[in-house]
């Protein structure tokens, strides 16, 4: 195991940033971490004058709510800004709008933006540490770090596990993040959606990929429906959404198949009756309520660690 202050003062930008031991260090912190989310008063002393920012220059309800909570229940000073509300709105670059920030002397900076790389490029530009919220096509570490809490909670040991990730993954950075973490902890991946929303080194980055539901889910212990990245579609990939739901749309019949005590997990938003029925929605293998609520204790554990937190008392 990684020592406590391995992630001290590190930026988190991709998986590829951590290694199998420092994801399990931020699992078990998470763990305890949500401890504090089921308290009365749901607040503890740890991060007391530290100062987060959470810069968001894409849409976002769950990732910046939950960054936010994080934030305060962990005592530390949030401060919110959108690039709407921000001087790159008047022309400012990029670089001189990170000069400003780091100029205020924050403590963490997370960053969300529809630019692959940008999270990348402020890490480089400033010295507190950064975390990617999202970036692009690219990735999404602390989603990824809270599929793996609900898989882990539910399945305990990981190691072994037919993960299916099903859909958009051409243009999903959740599934990205996802491979790169599952492979890590032993995970078998396949990869399933139309071929033409496939990337094209899809076999170096699942262990098997299939344009055929059926046959991707079958014996599945974990199902992941992701839904159609309309905001990153470029031409058209599927005659319709209609034929994209009846060829490729999650449904209690497809999970059948999987294995005893599958679940299904979705990072959100959901866009019921196109990637996933709302029977599996409401069904007994969800857990995605599960995710939004781990959501919040793995972005605590996150910023506790790479504040310089050691083994948390909370």
């Amino acid at each position: 195991m990684a020592s406590d202050m391995a992630l001290s003062g590190k930026s988190l930008v991709s998986m590829e940033d951590l290694s199998a031991d420092q994801i399990m260090q931020i699992l078990s912190t998470a763990a305890l971490m949500k401890e504090i989310s089921e308290r009365e008063v749901k607040k503890a002393p740890t991060l007391r004058g530290r100062t987060v920012i959470n810069f968001f220059a894409e849409p976002s309800t769950r990732t910046r709510t939950s960054f936010e909570i994080a934030g305060k229940r962990l005592s530390a000073d949030v401060i919110n800004i959108s690039a709407s509300s921000s001087s790159l709105s008047k022309g400012e670059t990029l670089k001189d709008m990170a000069a400003n920030l780091q100029a205020m002397k924050p403590d963490l900076l997370v960053a969300r933006s529809p630019h692959s790389g940008v999270p990348y490029m402020m890490s480089q530009w400033m010295t507190c540490p950064v975390i990617n919220a999202g970036d692009g096509r690219h990735e999404h570490p602390t989603q990824s770090l809270l599929d793996l809490m609900t898989i882990q909670e539910r399945k305990k040991d990981m190691e072994g596990l037919k993960v299916t990730i099903l859909g958009d993954i051409l243009n999903s950075r959740v599934a990205r993040s996802n491979m790169i973490a599952m492979t890590k902890l032993g995970m078998i991946v396949t990869a399933c959606g139309p071929a033409t929303m496939l990337p094209m080194n899809i076999s170096r980055m699942a262990h098997h990929h299939t344009t055929d539901v059926a046959e991707a889910v079958r014996g599945a212990d974990v199902v992941m429906a992701l839904r159609i990245q309309k905001e990153r579609l470029e031409g058209c990939k599927f005659p319709n959404v209609r034929e994209y739901s009846r060829y490729f749309g999650l449904t209690a019949a497809h999970m059948k198949h999987t294995a005893s005590n599958s679940i299904v997990l979705h990072p959100g938003p959901i866009n019921q009756g196109v990637e996933i029925s709302p029977e599996v929605v409401e069904g007994p293998w969800s857990v995605i309520m599960n995710q939004v609520t781990n959501g919040v204790a793995v972005r605590m554990a996150a910023l506790y660690l790479l504040l310089g937190g050691a083994q948390p008392q909370v």
